[in-house]
């Protein structure tokens, strides 16, 4: 995170949820409907990786074990409803998906999408989310909790 845009901005965090193949949730944005992982601003009096799990569950419905650790993180710019952007680091913990709730807040707001991590990394538009979906196929032993 040491990159000079990103310094002095905003800081996010995000859940990669997976499941058994390995498989990895993309959901579409609110606003412009692109593939993403469930993320978004820390809270207080809450761990970044609890944080991460909230947006799970409030964003697609899922619960399950969340790393305490990032697994990665990266970098993208946050569109303002005034037009401008907000440079955005996001610190991405894994969640390993043990439930789908049939009801949350914002279902029917978003498409679900279970894809493999190859997939998953081809339908997002961020570099940096789409590297870490693909080492996250790849070295299976980061998503230890």
């Amino acid at each position: 995170m040491g990159d000079p845009l990103f310094r002095e901005h905003g800081s996010q965090v995000a859940a990669l949820c997976w499941r058994a193949g390995p498989q990895v949730l993309l959901i579409t944005s609110l606003t412009t409907r692109r593939w993403i992982i469930p993320k978004g601003w820390r809270a207080d009096g809450m761990t970044p990786a609890d944080a991460a799990a909230r947006e799970a569950l409030e964003e697609a419905g899922v619960t399950g074990k969340i790393t305490p650790q990032p697994i990665g993180s990266f970098h993208y710019l946050k569109e303002r409803k005034d037009g401008g952007g907000v440079p955005c680091s996001v610190a991405v913990f894994a969640l390993e998906v043990t439930g789908q709730l049939d009801d949350w807040p914002e279902k029917g707001a978003r498409e679900l999408a279970w894809l493999s991590p190859d997939a998953a990394a081809a339908k997002v538009s961020e570099p940096g989310l789409r590297e870490l979906l693909r080492g996250f196929g790849e070295k299976p032993a980061r998503r230890a909790v």
